[in-house]
């Protein structure tokens, strides 16, 4: 078993039911009636005449054998399931959008299933040669009857899938490299297509795609160079790969390059699950914090749909509504320590050109992505691996609570009344809060020497709990006004200057 195929699968499960469905989670819902995922191959002209998505996707990979190099393939996506909620009536039985059968509550609905199929090992002399695979998922109908609680057939749900065709090809050539003594280079093209008959109508489309479609690959006695920060000598190669709807990523741990996932979404190398995302939420790399608090908000009823509309839409819910007090307090972020691990030398990273201040990882999304550097200044960018650009424990000198700024002659910290006046980084969000007053929580520095204060509103009935949780406005110097030491109205109308 290769255990960096088994940890990067858990990264593909995340691609591969990336907007399965989306929230709230009911069939009722407008965005729920159509298919959101990434990795769609439609049958052939589903694309031209708008029905569906292009039918094919293709990447080129590095990769350096050994002389017993061995390469295989895992094909996975998702299958849609039509499941359709039939009445029991006088000897036959009625399809209906909704059925109710004693408590139980079932809707007609897409469902689908995932699949895996698995190809080679294909030695380098294969690839060479070129690989042609059939990809054939046959039609399948199963029946599950419901019963009433007499025992009575009150009806059933008929699950039907159509017969899937595609085809996967492989393609190896051998690369010149400036550095012979690296050893020989090969370039792998992975093409995965649909070859099912043609269709231009939309229903058929979606039912005759594979879904979330992607790659694996593992190889034996070989290694995959990354195409997004490769050596020096394989630079050159690397610039020439090309890639079609899909991207080459090394995945498994760090440090390990046996397999390599073609991905629909664009990942860094070795990306992986934050382990605070403890819910597979399927809603477009939406925030979970955010998405969990608004499951828990959905009324009974719509909680209650949501559970009929999807067996997976029903493990949300409940997995939302158990969660702990630690569990949901995680998802607000955690800040990794980015020398955490074996220091990176140089031709191990893609940022080794960056020494300095780390940026923290925050795992609000279901993947997380590798940590990187961006340059430090002054003696800081010069400390070592092993030391911190900035520790707070050993650095006094450095404290939001009590740090100050002067702001048109006059001294602002923690506490500070002040007017917000976006300039620089104004958007909408920030228009919003034009000429409100606020109080300054604390004063910032960033690396680079820019000043970033923190801001509470004083007219946000929830100000106080913003600054319990840490969640702040933050703005520039210039962006502000500074205002008397008056104590606020408790009016909610803004004081003025």
């Amino acid at each position: 078993m290769n255990a960096g195929l088994s940890l990067a699968r858990a990264v593909a499960d995340a691609v591969l039911y990336e907007g399965y469905l989306l929230y709230p989670y009911r069939a009722s819902s407008a965005k729920n009636q159509a298919r959101w995922q990434f990795g769609v191959l439609g049958p052939p002209g589903a694309a031209a005449a708008g029905a569906g998505e292009e039918p094919d996707m293709a990447a080129d990979c590095l990769l350096e054998p050994g002389p017993a190099a061995r390469v295989e393939v895992h094909l996975r996506f998702l299958h849609l399931q039509t499941r359709s909620a039939e009445r029991a009536d006088d000897g036959g039985f009625t399809p209906v959008d909704e059925l109710l059968v004693g408590p139980s509550r079932w809707l007609s609905w897409d469902e689908a299933t995932d699949q895996e199929i698995t190809l080679g090992p294909y030695s380098l002399g294969q690839l060479a040669a070129g690989v042609r695979a059939p990809v054939n998922v046959p039609a399948t109908e199963d029946i599950e009857p419901l019963r009433d609680t007499r025992g009575a057939t009150a009806g059933r749900l008929v699950r039907r899938r159509r017969t899937l065709r595609g085809e996967l090809r492989l393609m190896a050539t051998q690369v010149a490299t400036p550095v012979p003594a690296a050893g020989p280079l090969w370039r792998l093209r992975v093409t995965v297509e649909n070859t099912a008959a043609a269709t231009t109508d939309k229903r058929s489309a979606i039912e005759l795609s594979f879904i979330g479609a992607h790659v694996l690959l593992a190889v034996h006695d070989a290694d995959f160079l990354s195409v997004i920060d490769p050596p020096q000598w394989a630079s050159a190669a690397a610039a020439s790969c090309r890639q079609h709807r899909c991207w080459p990523v090394l995945a498994g741990p760090e440090g390990q390059r046996d397999v390599l996932l073609l991905s629909p979404i664009i990942l860094y190398d070795h990306p992986a699950v934050a382990p605070e995302s403890t819910v597979e939420l399927f809603d477009a790399t939406e925030i979970d914090e955010i998405l969990t608090l608004r499951v828990l908000t959905l009324t009974d009823e719509e909680k209650a749909e949501a559970r009929s509309t999807d067996a997976r839409a029903a493990a949300i819910i409940d997995r939302c509504e158990n969660m702990t007090a630690e569990e949901l307090q995680q998802l607000h972020g955690i800040l990794r320590n980015p020398h955490a691990g074996s220091p990176r030398g140089p031709g191990t990273s893609g940022y080794d050109e960056f020494p300095g201040f780390a940026v923290p990882e925050y795992s609000d999304s279901e993947l997380s992505v590798p940590e990187f550097s961006v340059p430090g200044n002054g003696a800081a960018a010069n400390t070592g691996a092993d030391t911190p650009w900035w520790d707070p424990a050993r650095d006094a000198a450095v404290d939001p609570e009590s740090d100050t700024v002067f702001i048109d002659g006059v001294q602002v910290s923690r506490g500070s009344r002040v007017r917000v006046v976006p300039l620089r980084r104004a958007d909408a969000q920030d228009l919003f809060f034009a000429g409100k007053s606020g109080r300054v929580t604390g004063v910032h520095f960033d690396v680079d020497g820019g000043t970033h204060v923190a801001v509470v509103l004083e007219a946000d009935p929830a100000a106080e709990l913003q600054e319990w949780y840490g969640r702040y406005l933050y703005f520039a110097p210039e962006e502000l006004v500074p205002l008397a030491a008056a104590q606020p109205p408790d009016n909610g109308k803004e004081p003025s200057s």
